[in-house]
């Protein structure tokens, strides 16, 4: 066992927050695991260049060595050293979202990063996160920092520094606690196709929308599937992730037939002896009978409902649910993200109604 450094930094002007980040980032120069918050979930951190180090994350997290690991940077002056030349349109996109839960896949210069880093592709993932305490971090560290979500594989992603710690205290090195964050999804991750042809990798923080009114000459690919048999050139491409302990259904339709159909199972569920849960939207939430009904907020504000929905899979897994439903939603703008992360919570268990 590991003992786990907690460093709290919420409150911490920038004096402060230097100084209690040092010890952070010298750990990380050395070879440590450390968690640490950005805009989106919290990542778990090792220097990307050192193999030993990022293979230490694997194990923490129990994670598949196919998974490719996204790259965080402070600087755009970093990007040089890590990968190859690449076209305007990724310094366009670039100019428009970064700091901010965008990744870009690009190719990636030979013998710079670690190969587990890019599960042996020729690309690696790249964002420079938009959050005040992860650039500190990585500024002080001077290396790219390799930063999958920071819970165990396959689990909701972590966003407090609590939720890291009940998949990982022990297994790591540290924590900066930085309290809750901010997007409660990851990044969009995107390769570029040609000159002009963005294709989505995996949805995230960064809209479809806000890809073509900021590249509004470009085509977008939006939801390209993987095979199983290829090595997925994203993170959350090939494996069930941010799945509860629970079975996990998400029910798309009408939403009077949405409400009925989860009050038939669940109610058929209760009376077996299991323990039901339901995860719904505000207009809905009283018409549901289960032992844990979760509000995800509005179905109108689904920025809201993002930001909440890890913690309330975790939520179920506290109140011991075995059984679980979840009311779909619009799929436009962030709804596009959360409805992929509730699919692979389900383990792409849909019911259309």
């Amino acid at each position: 066992m590991t003992t786990t450094n907690i460093w709290r930094v919420k409150k911490a002007d920038d004096d402060q927050l230097r100084e209690k980040l040092a010890e952070a980032a010298g750990q990380l120069k050395e070879g440590g695991l450390i968690a640490f918050p950005t805009e989106t979930v919290y990542g778990l951190g090792a220097d990307a260049r050192n193999t030993a180090a990022v293979e230490r994350i694997f194990t923490a997290k129990g994670r598949p060595s196919d998974n490719p690991l996204i790259v965080h940077i402070a600087y755009r002056e970093q990007l040089d050293e890590l990968v190859l030349p690449y076209p305007p349109l990724a310094a366009a996109l670039m100019d428009r979202f970064w700091p901010g839960p965008l990744t870009i896949v690009l190719p990636v210069r030979a013998g710079v990063l670690s190969p587990l880093v890019t599960a042996g592709l020729s690309t690696v993932g790249i964002r420079m996160p938009d959050h005040r305490t992860a650039l500190a971090l990585l500024a002080e560290a001077g290396c790219p920092i390799a930063a999958p979500s920071a819970n165990r594989s396959g689990r909701p992603s972590p966003t407090l520094a609590e939720h890291v710690l009940d998949d990982l205290d022990g297994r790591i090195d540290g924590v900066v606690d930085d309290g809750p964050t901010g997007v409660g999804l990851e990044s969009t991750v995107i390769e570029l196709v040609g000159e002009h042809s963005i294709r989505i990798l995996r949805p995230g923080g960064v809209t479809l929308e806000e890809l073509q009114q900021a590249a509004p000459a470009t085509t977008i690919d939006n939801g390209s599937a993987e095979e199983p048999e290829m090595a997925p050139r994203s993170p959350g491409m090939k494996y069930t992730h941010y799945a509860p302990q629970g079975e996990l259904e998400l029910v798309q339709g009408d939403s009077e037939a949405v409400v009925a159909y989860i009050r038939e199972q669940a109610g058929a569920a209760r009376e077996r002896g299991e323990i039901t849960g339901v995860l719904a939207f505000e207009e809905r939430l009283m018409r549901y009978e289960a032992d844990s009904v979760l509000s995800l907020g509005s179905e109108t504000e689904l920025d809201a409902a993002a930001h909440l929905l890890y913690a309330a899979l975790r939520d179920f897994d506290v109140a011991g649910a075995q059984r679980i439903w979840a009311e779909g939603c619009s799929g436009d703008g962030i709804g596009a993200a959360l409805m992929n992360r509730l699919a692979k919570a389900a383990g792409n268990r849909i019911i259309c109604v």
